[in-house]
């Protein structure tokens, strides 16, 4: 079943604002966040298929345009989490190709020392929160993390990210009833790609325009076009204004699409091939190459340049990982919570 991308967005104007109105900086940034993403999605799929990637794996190929505006609607001290599908999201907040690789090769020079793999990525530097592995978990953890921001009185905010599938979790409506009423600065979006693990949003719900969830809190909440860099920006601009004004939660269902399965294990077969092909038709790493050349925003040697360094990077990446070694055994013991008075713990 087909979703529609968006109900308001023009693909020339978002919120009454021209996308000429950028500069070339920012145009570059988001080509090279939505193309350093597809291409280490790539790479890990194809080191998957070979064996040295194991386990779960959720790759964000064609949902890379989030990412893209995240990293220039929020600021960089903001707080990040979201759920497992989230190699996309811990690369724009600035964890390093080499250290997001190993990880996922579960060396002990991955981001979280070999211990987390693909689901469990973690960067305090970053504040980057994870990375969930329980679906919805990640909600009430950053509606915490707000809260923490507020009583620290900081300006900060956090910005919660989580699926479809995960809208239907019950800490989600506890969450949003103690941010709407403690008027928390936290961000909530919904990356609907419209499937959850397999289960359409129109057999979930009654309810299939997600961002109307808000509306029971009276929180301030608003649907995106997620294939497009500039409107995911300008949304997360608005919401991030609002959430430091004091006045408290903002809900964005962001529209996109994944272009592969839920996992590597999923073919996919409830999706129509028609489907697939349409919306690989908005492939929004094509379409912003296409308007930064278009419209000589950039040359085609400038993108070149980008995209040969992407791909030195992410090869760099692979021969890091492969290189590095794999945890020792004692390692299972460190970084690992304790509590040392409990009665069935002696030293």
């Amino acid at each position: 079943m087909a979703q529609a991308v968006s109900k308001s967005k023009s693909p020339n104007s978002t919120n009454g604002k021209s996308q000429n109105s950028y500069d070339q900086k920012t145009w570059l940034s988001w080509f090279e966040t939505m193309y350093r993403i597809r291409k280490f999605e790539e790479k890990t799929l194809m080191m998957y298929s070979q064996q040295k990637i194991r386990g779960f794996c959720h790759v964000y190929i064609g949902q890379e345009a989030i990412a893209a505006g995240l990293v220039t609607g929020i600021q960089k001290e903001d707080a990040v989490v979201t759920g497992y599908r989230q190699h996309g999201i811990a690369l724009c907040r600035g964890l390093s190709s080499e250290s997001c690789m190993a990880e996922l090769y579960g060396k002990a020079t991955g981001c979280v020392k070999g211990k987390g793999g693909s689901m469990h990525f973690f960067s305090k530097e970053h504040r980057f929160f994870g990375g969930n592995g329980i679906v919805g978990a990640q909600i009430p953890i950053g509606t915490g993390i707000a809260f923490a921001e507020k009583y620290k009185e900081t300006n900060q905010l956090c910005v919660t990210m989580f699926g479809d599938g995960a809208a239907r979790q019950g800490a989600l409506y506890e969450s949003f009833n103690m941010a709407m009423t403690w008027k928390l600065p936290v961000i909530y979006i919904v990356e609907n790609n419209g499937y959850a693990m397999g289960t359409s949003v129109e057999r979930t719900s009654n309810v299939t325009d997600l961002y109307k969830i808000g509306s029971s809190f009276e929180m301030p909440s608003e649907q995106v076009n997620g294939m497009d860099p500039v409107a995911v920006h300008e949304a997360l601009v608005k919401a991030a204004a609002h959430c430091r004004a004091g006045k408290g939660p903002y809900f964005l269902e962001i529209k996109t699409y994944r272009y592969r399965g839920h996992s590597v294990s999923d073919p996919g077969s409830y999706r129509k091939k028609e489907e697939v092909e349409h919306y690989k038709t908005l492939d929004p790493v094509v379409l912003i190459e296409e308007k930064i050349l278009k419209q000589k925003i950039a040359s085609a040697a400038e993108i070149e340049e980008i995209k040969e360094r992407i791909k030195n990077e992410i090869d760099a990446a692979v021969e890091f990982a492969e290189n590095s070694p794999f945890p020792e055994g004692k390692d299972l013991y460190e970084d690992n919570y304790v509590q040392t008075d409990y009665p069935f713990i002696k030293d």
